[in-house]
């Protein structure tokens, strides 16, 4: 990388807006790669740029028939893909969902103008069901006399040692004051991030620039990643670009902006597809989470096929989400809700689940991993006894696709949901996977524009799936960040991540079970990155505020999951919930902050 010289304000020191160039400059690649060359880092002038090429000044032919758009007409300019930015090139470290290797980092590269090659291509070798679980392996984690050792003592009384000294003065950055002492921690977090995990965990953080914010002037610890995850600077610059150089509604206009939008918010769904295991592209409809996903299949297939007598089974684990939708179906038409049961760890019973099929049960929602207790659920065997039973099965994934890989086809899985802010995305965008033959046979939910074909005041013809399910001008910046999200977390490879994160989980729960009194609520042998408590003495919320004190946010409530609190006998509890850019100091100071209340 070629640095300029700095120049300097009259007091003599660096421009602010040279060093930030800088640090844009140095942490621009992802972690174990070369930062590209950037040139100088003076603001180059509009001269220096190559310009665009203007679309040819033709009048494109009409669409023929279905109202689709004319390929032709949106022909973006060759010189436009070498404008945007990109992730440095590195090689894809593991294969996708689909079993294909990651392609390069933006649609514009190898996926510009073909976003309806996925559906004419062959679909993926499925993947063996067992890969859409995680499994209780040890990933090498050290043996239980070694962590029992690094938890032992008194190491972690973070509360009762004395504050830290004060920053030097003028200091700015959290990261120049002394930290507190922690004897074991450090070494054994510097152990498990060098076990072949595929990534350094603490040049991901860079990536996140929301974690260098403080909070009560303590460094950020964000556990509160069930609700939401925190975005990489990869997915703030798609989405900044975007609205910078390809602002414009999709489809319907034969302008240069249009044919840019067009291909962004289309290869962003070809991204989706290849990411979860889909067979194509058109079996993919944007929406703007998982709430309002369930809710589509409810009000179109659920209205369409479920009626008066007719049964629907959901787990006693689900979101609010995937419960509320389904009793408003069956108060509507006179369905019944029925409800499998949970054992003390708060894994599904399947035996009690065998027992409620029968030939009146039309659906099966169940979530793929519990946000309220991180349990994995045995979906591969649900949907199976489900088919067998002649049910279809909606899938939950709204807190499984950030943690584990999945494969719909693999799973068999009739629907398939998740919300993109979950996965390092945008809110407001979401996903609803769909068998084509299913999406094909579903009326539409909402009538506008985008989603027909042709309108008379006599009748509408609508335009085929995934277009039938996009009424209006959709979300489409935050869908092009969802598509930069899925390629940052492909770059890393799901894998990586599910086996860095089990480690993670293992030293928290240790940790956690070390706190006298504490009680931790889902145990179960197959679990994803959440941890949920209670603390005698204390309600959830002051355990929150003591946690917030330090910087460290976590939920506190009843997660939108009263039912399977219920069933513990609870209203709410305390849930950290992690994900791969956390780290064993956090963990520490998260556990010792507890123990401090449980000795007081």
């Amino acid at each position: 990388m070629t640095i300029q010289t700095l120049t300097s304000k009259p007091d003599g020191l660096p421009d602010a807006g040279e060093l930030a160039r800088l640090a844009n400059a140095f942490f621009s690649s992802l972690p174990g790669q070369t930062p590209q060359d950037s040139g100088t880092l003076t603001p180059p002038s509009s001269a220096a740029q190559p310009a665009l090429q203007p679309l040819p000044v033709t009048v494109p032919a009409a669409p023929v028939g279905s109202g689709l758009r004319d390929p032709a007409a949106y022909a973006v300019p060759e010189t436009y893909a070498a404008k945007v930015p990109q992730l440095a090139a590195a090689q894809p470290s593991a294969p996708t969902a689909g079993g294909a290797p990651a392609s390069s980092p933006y649609y514009f590269v190898t996926e510009a103008g073909r976003y309806g090659e996925l559906a004419a291509s062959a679909p993926a070798a499925p993947l063996p069901a067992v890969d859409d679980r995680v499994t209780a392996q040890s990933f090498g984690l050290p043996g239980e006399d070694v962590l029992r050792a690094l938890l032992a003592g008194d190491s972690r009384q973070q509360l009762a040692a004395p504050a830290p000294a004060a920053a030097p003065a003028g200091s700015q950055f959290y990261f120049l004051e002394p930290a507190v002492k922690l004897d074991k921690a450090p070494d054994f977090d510097r152990h498990v991030a060098s076990r072949q995990h595929g990534f350094d965990v603490n040049a991901v953080r860079r990536d996140f620039p929301i974690l260098a914010e403080r909070v009560n002037g303590k460094p950020l610890i964000w556990l509160d990643n069930a609700a939401t995850t925190h975005k990489p600077q990869s997915v703030i610059d798609r989405i900044a670009y975007f609205y910078q150089h390809e602002n414009s509604n999709i489809h319907r206009a034969a302008h240069e902006l249009a044919a840019r939008a067009t291909d962004a918010y289309e290869a962003a769904r070809n991204k989706v597809a290849r990411f979860i295991g889909a067979g194509s592209a058109n079996e993919i409809i944007f929406v703007r989470g998982a709430t309002e996903a369930i809710n589509l299949v409810a009000n179109t297939w659920g209205r369409q096929n479920i009626a008066a007598g007719d049964e629907i089974i959901v787990s006693n684990l689900e979101h609010h989400a995937n419960i509320v939708p389904w009793q408003q179906l069956a108060a509507s038409v006179g369905a019944k809700i029925h409800v499998i049961p949970v054992d003390d760890s708060g894994q599904i019973l399947l035996d009690e689940y065998r027992k409620l099929l029968n030939s009146r049960t039309r659906l099966v929602a169940i979530t793929q991993v519990s946000n309220a207790l991180g349990t994995v659920t045995p979906v591969a065997e649900v949907i199976v006894l489900a088919h067998a039973a002649g049910a279809r099965v909606l899938v939950d994934g709204a807190q499984s696709v950030s943690h584990l890989r999945v494969n719909v086809q693999a799973l068999d899985a009739d629907f398939f949901v998740f919300s993109g802010h979950k996965v390092f995305a945008p809110t407001g965008i979401g996903v609803v996977y769909g068998k084509a033959e299913l999406l094909e046979a579903m009326p539409p939910w909402q009538g506008g524009g985008n989603m027909i074909a042709d309108v008379t005041f006599e009748k509408t013809l609508y335009q085929p799936a995934p277009n039938k399910f996009e009424a209006g001008t959709g979300n489409i910046a935050d869908a092009v960040g969802l598509g930069a999200a899925i390629d940052y977390v492909e770059r890393i490879g799901l894998d990586n991540i599910a086996r860095y994160e089990h480690d993670l989980l293992l030293y928290a729960t240790r940790g956690l079970q070390s706190v006298p009194g504490l009680r931790l609520i889902g145990t179960a042998e197959h679990k994803a990155s959440v941890l949920s408590f209670v603390l005698p003495g204390y309600r959830t919320e002051e355990v929150g505020r003591a946690l917030n004190q330090e910087g460290i946010a976590v939920r506190s409530g009843h997660h939108c999951a009263q039912p399977i609190l219920r069933r513990f006998g609870l209203e709410a509890t305390v849930r950290p919930s992690l994900a791969f850019y956390n780290t064993c100091e956090e963990i520490d100071t998260l556990v010792a902050v507890v123990q401090g209340l449980a000795k007081r």
